[in-house]
């Protein structure tokens, strides 16, 4: 976890925008430009103003070094920042500045030199209630300005912006020697040429790009006496107040440098093109104009983490936030041994791996919370609920009612094993029965695991348990003659590489490309979009060969806005739905709204959520083998289980000539219910034969009450960690169900009630 902490202490979520790097005021560009962009002109003004100072002499001469940054500058033109900002002032209706009640300071501070630098820094210092005293050698305000703009703009500017400050003005007085001055700190800005009274001997000038500290205590210089143009000059004296402030506060003489760059990065080939908005009148923005030029700027910003993961996304946090948060949770550090829990983010993390795609630093998120999972599941602090159904489904996965591993014949040695993975069979036994006669009609001696890869395991940062389902999966594999493993789900594949980095590998549709299906064309001149499983990501040739076999059917296809590398998780990914159901349900509304298209998915737990949400959507599968039709709704939790039950005995029987044990099916005797509320409890992943235990405990024990006006009864059952509770009526054909929901909670000292006392 070292090297993720050091990667997430690099993350770039504060860096400044190249065009704020790049302006001598820090101008706050996203700021100003969302507020542009709603056509909030007032309040862009406002945000410039305070920036800049005065805002009629800056957007008069400022030479734009944020052009020379822009991102756009190679790809259309660079955004027209200054005529922006002179939109701003163009069209708020309002361009006074506030006036701020404020209480006035004790201290007394000196500027030499009325010039544009030493105005900003009296402006600044006066606003914040100084006592301001201002020396000018000549008998007029300004400095250079008079050689460079018509007074009626700088001095209307200086006028308006000084209107609610008080300052001591004094011209033609001529400051010879700083001895005589009786001020708590002193500016020196006397332009370019002027007298720095000896105090920048030994001072380096060039480094900072900002006013420096003379040799004196207290004494500050800067402006055009450092040889900086007119936009950095006022730049100096709007700055120098907080080294003056500084000073005054804590005795601190020193300037610190300012790092005048930013380590933003973003690739210029990623753009589309946008013409750039040029004046109608070619002098200055209609309101209409700046809003539509406004739109156009990228607000640099590295928030690719935020703008693609989900999680991120959701929670509006960055990585170093989840990062600090995740600690005091893993190592709460209060004294009760808990702290503030950021338990169900770090469950809710869909472990799709695209933070690190699309980061420019790699930080890879997914792998921090999953080490985080680890963790807490070592301290025995996360939550049981969360993942607790997930795990008994693997279980039942790898259970002798659903798993197989065997070889036609019993000969081991083939080239293959075929891997299809739990959910598959679960949705529709068919894909894995077709599939799987389809491999042996080339592949007569391919073998056949059906179970489950332990994700969930590692999901729930059980290392132990992960581990025990890989050491089985190796020992199998291996006494069927260590073949290569076929794949029908990316998940299992990803997972086989992980920590089965020695089984060879192949995907099913690739085989199935390969030998040459002929799919039927029923669906074909149909368009489809083909959504890509997050666990495809690096599976170019996959997600490749499902278009080819799409297309071979006759589809038409239609890209979504995220694929390939940039697949996005459905929501199943780290099983975060008991975790979060808001996050879920949000991420599933995300993806089905991408386009109207039906969607074409190679993986089993895609299609069956996006069909569940009303999305018509079919499996590849469907296609080649003519199975199902796009509005198929998906099985409920108890008919996947029973689905792998039927799945392992109609395997044994065709491929192998073993009858399966069967074991009593998992609604029998019947629940009868209506089909709302077989979805209502599906939904809350109860399984029916859950709901008949709790009924038949009641039964057998008495442990229930009756409604007498309704004839209904009710109680309940602990079952592993969950409480069940029921509302039935027992009837001549079974149980009759009204209600049936769970608690992830114990009931204490009800022993007897639970059938253990």
């Amino acid at each position: 976890m070292g090297e993720t902490r050091e990667k997430m202490r690099a993350c770039l979520q504060d860096e400044e925008a190249f065009c704020t790097a790049a302006c001598p005021f820090r101008l706050d560009v996203r700021d100003f430009i969302e507020k542009m962009r709603r056509g909030s002109f007032n309040s862009a003004f406002r945000a410039y103003r305070n920036a800049v100072g005065f805002p009629g002499i800056v957007a008069s001469l400022c030479p734009e070094p944020c052009k020379a940054v822009c991102p756009r500058r190679s790809t259309d033109a660079p955004i027209s920042l200054r005529l922006l900002e002179r939109a701003g002032m163009d069209h708020a209706s309002n361009v006074d500045p506030t006036d701020y009640n404020v209480p006035r300071k004790d201290k007394r501070i000196a500027v030499v030199g009325a010039g544009v630098s030493g105005l900003a820094a009296a402006l600044r210092l006066a606003a914040r209630k100084y006592e301001v005293t201002v020396y000018e050698r000549s008998d007029r305000i300004g400095g250079h300005l008079w050689g460079v703009l018509p007074p009626e703009v700088f001095l209307c500017d200086i006028e308006r912006q000084f209107m609610h400050e008080k300052y001591d003005l004094r011209l033609d007085t001529h400051v010879e020697s700083l001895d005589g001055l009786d001020f708590d700190a002193v500016y020196v800005a006397t332009g370019a040429g002027g007298t720095d009274f000896g105090l920048l001997r030994g001072v380096e000038t060039g480094g900072s790009g900002g006013p420096v500290a003379g040799a004196k205590p207290g004494v500050f210089l800067g402006g055009s006496l450092l040889g900086v143009g007119t936009v950095q000059a006022i730049a100096h004296g709007l700055r120098v107040t907080n080294h003056i402030e500084r000073y005054i506060k804590v005795g601190r003489t020193e300037v610190p440098a300012e790092d005048r760059g930013t380590r933003l990065e973003l690739d210029p080939s990623v753009l589309t093109f946008l013409e750039p908005v040029v004046p109608a009148d070619g002098v200055a923005y209609t309101s209409e104009e700046a809003i539509e030029e406004a739109r156009r700027c990228l607000r640099c910003a590295c928030d690719a983490c935020i703008r693609n993961c989900d999680l991120m996304r959701f929670y509006k946090k960055y990585p170093r936030r989840i990062m600090d948060e995740v600690d005091v949770t893993v190592e709460p550090a209060t004294l009760d041994g808990s702290g503030p829990m950021a338990r169900r983010l770090i469950s809710t993390c869909n472990q799709c791996g695209l933070c690190a795609e699309v980061c420019p630093k790699d930080i890879d998120m997914g792998e921090f919370l999953l080490e985080s999972r680890q963790a807490m599941h070592k301290k025995k602090s996360m939550p049981w609920a969360f993942h607790d159904f997930w795990l008994r489904d693997m279980a039942f996965a790898n259970s002798g009612s659903a798993y197989v591993a065997a070889s036609p014949g019993g000969r081991a040695g083939g080239m293959y094993m075929f891997f299809p993975g739990c959910q598959i069979g679960a949705s529709d036994p068919r894909y894995v029965e077709e599939s799987y006669r389809f491999l042996l009609r080339t592949h007569p001696d391919t073998s056949l695991i059906l179970g489950c890869c332990g994700a969930p395991a590692l999901w729930a940062g059980d290392e132990g348990l992960h581990g025990e389902t890989v050491a089985k999966l190796r020992k199998d594999w291996e006494s069927l003659g260590r073949p290569a493993a076929v794949f029908a789900c990316p998940t299992c594949k990803q997972v086989f590489q992980d920590y089965l980095p020695e089984i060879k590998s192949v995907f099913l549709y690739d085989l199935l490309l390969e030998m040459g299906i002929s799919p039927a064309g029923k669906y074909s001149g149909r368009m489809f979009s083909v959504f890509d499983p997050c666990s495809s990501r690096q599976e170019p040739a996959l997600q490749s060969s499902v278009r080819l076999l799409a297309a071979k059917a006759g589809c038409r296809l239609e890209p979504l806005p995220n694929e390939g590398r940039l697949a996005q998780c459905c929501s199943w990914g780290g099983q975060v739905s008991i975790a979060n159901p808001s996050y879920v349900k949000d991420v599933v509304d995300r993806r089905i709204r991408q386009n109207d298209n039906p969607y074409i998915t190679f993986c089993t737990n895609c299609r069956d959520i996006f069909a569940d949400a009303g999305k018509p959507a079919l499996h590849i599968l469907d296609i080649l083998f003519d199975l199902n039709d796009d509005n198929r709704m998906p099985p409920t939790v108890t008919q996947r289980r029973n689905n792998r039950v039927e799945l392992r005995r109609n395997l044994l029987r065709e491929f192998f000539g073993k009858e399966a044990t069967v074991e009593r099916m998992d609604n029998e005797p019947t629940l009868l219910m209506s089909e709302d509320l077989r979805k209502k409890i599906s939904a809350n992943l109860l399984l029916e034969s859950d709901v008949l235990a709790a009924i038949e405990h009641c039964e057998s024990t008495g442990r229930k009450v009756e409604d007498p006006a309704t004839g209904h009864y009710f109680g309940y059952l602990q079952i592993g960690h969950v409480t069940h509770w029921v509302e039935y009526r027992p009837t001549d054909k079974g149980f009759e169900l009204f209600n049936a929901y769970s608690h992830r909670m114990k009931i204490e000292l009800e022993e007897a009630w639970n059938g253990r006392g």
